[in-house]
């Protein structure tokens, strides 16, 4: 397919060869937490991106410590490599794989195709939630190069070496929608998008089964917009999940070199005081 880093992925057909390999650990993370319960590919570990992931007060991720109690209590060490996939093209996938990067990992990889593929293909599931031993992990402190910040984004608005992709849908990129219908909690007081950024979904890198497009599709897809390799990437979306999908494109599979997750976002982004917001439909009257 020509990608950057073809190791980053692996195909259905490869993990049901290595099912039960004691080397592997298989980490299912999905939008719907239920589905875990209703079935899993075996031996794969649930890890929930909201409440195991990310702190139960403040908007921020568990810490280092905290990431490597989780880790160690399900029985994932060092000498593991972590398989990830989910549901809804791995978008939660890939933001897991992006925090256990912000976290120094470096022995992960993402199903292609992620739970729809493996669902699709009639390959085995089972509903045992498997053990195993805790043992010990150590991460690393957070990596800069991985995790973009409001200050950053607000301070180089305008730097044309920056290039800023929001992957939200058009709807909500062109200030019609706060938020996905089925969030309607967890928006921001403004709709819009940030001066400058491009539109591009975060659905595009991806085919109808859910696998990766060719690089060469994702490459022309990205600097026909302007988002070429020489300049420093920030994407964004809501929260960030939709975001580390095409962070995880742009990094791994089209080998860009600096490419950072916004993910305070549009909730964030949306609702500071005094920043500007770009929007193409009219504002309309109501409570401010």
């Amino acid at each position: 397919m020509g990608y950057a880093r073809p190791d980053v992925l692996v195909e259905t057909d490869w993990l049901e060869q290595r099912l039960g390999d004691p080397g592997l650990r298989i980490v299912e993370s999905n939008e719907d937490p239920d589905l875990y319960a209703q079935g899993h590919i075996p031996g794969a570990i649930h890890i929930r991106w909201k409440t195991d992931l990310q702190d139960p007060v403040r908007r921020d991720w568990i810490s280092r410590q905290q990431l490597e109690e989780l880790l160690g209590s399900r029985g994932i060490g060092n000498q593991h490599t972590l398989v990830l996939y989910g549901d809804k093209n791995n978008w939660f996938a890939t933001y897991t794989f992006w925090l256990l990067s912000y976290y120094g990992l470096e022995n992960l990889k993402i199903l292609n195709g992620g739970r729809q593929k493996w669902v699709a293909e009639g390959r085995p599931m089972t509903t045992e939630v498997p053990y195993y031993p805790p043992t010990t992990f150590r991460a690393k402190d957070p990596d800069p190069a991985v995790r973009a910040f409001r200050d950053e984004v607000l301070q180089r608005l305008g730097d044309p070496r920056l290039a800023l992709v929001d992957v939200r849908s058009p709807q909500e990129y062109h200030g019609e929608l706060l938020a996905p219908p089925a969030y309607p909690q967890e928006g921001a007081q403004r709709p819009g998008h940030i001066p400058g950024a491009r539109n591009i979904t975060w659905t595009s890198n991806v085919r109808e089964d859910g696998t990766f497009k060719p690089a060469e599709e994702l490459r022309q897809l990205y600097e026909s917009q302007g988002i070429s390799p020489d300049k420093d990437v920030i994407a964004y979306c809501r929260i960030g999940e939709r975001s580390s999908l095409t962070w995880f494109t742009l990094k791994f599979l089209l080998g860009y070199p600096k490419v950072k997750n916004y993910d305070g976002s549009w909730t964030e982004w949306g609702s500071l005081v005094g920043v500007p917001i770009e929007r193409s439909v009219p504002p309309e009257g109501g409570r401010g």
